[in-house]
């Protein structure tokens, strides 16, 4: 299949299909000849875990980690079960620092009174910190 049909069947955009094949995350195709891109199942098997590894939040490191286990059949899962635990740790931590973004935005947010913008809360929160707003 052409690179059109393997990002129609992945979900991939085709400029990223060529990134992931720039850095050997997804191997350089075959070429037809005429020039072509030539792709199998496989690879469409292996960019959709691409994919759904990059939805979930991975990095391509991990990513190409993770490949690389999937990859070695002899291996037991606990390497993966650990690189997915740090990767929930990572999540969860940056879901704690979203939601201390909300608190400090929803605070700003309140202490808004309207007027004039010179003395716009939010504008003043922005420029001097989250605690500027609790200070007027």
């Amino acid at each position: 299949m052409r690179i059109g049909e393997l990002s129609a069947a992945s979900g991939c955009h085709v400029e990223t299909i060529r990134y992931y094949e720039r850095i050997d995350l997804l191997p350089r195709p075959s070429r037809t000849e005429s020039g072509y891109r030539a792709y199998r199942e496989a690879d469409v098997d292996r960019l959709r875990f691409i994919v759904r590894a990059r939805e979930l939040g991975f990095s391509l490191e991990e990513i190409r980690s993770l490949l690389a286990l999937a990859e070695d059949t002899g291996l037991s899962c606990s390497e993966v079960d650990r690189l997915a635990h740090s990767h929930l740790a990572a999540v969860l931590d940056r879901i704690r620092a979203l939601r201390q973004i909300a608190k400090e935005l929803q605070q700003t947010i309140a202490s808004c009174r309207g007027g004039r913008r010179a003395q716009c809360a939010i504008l003043s929160s922005l420029r001097t910190g989250p605690n500027a707003a609790r200070r007027r």
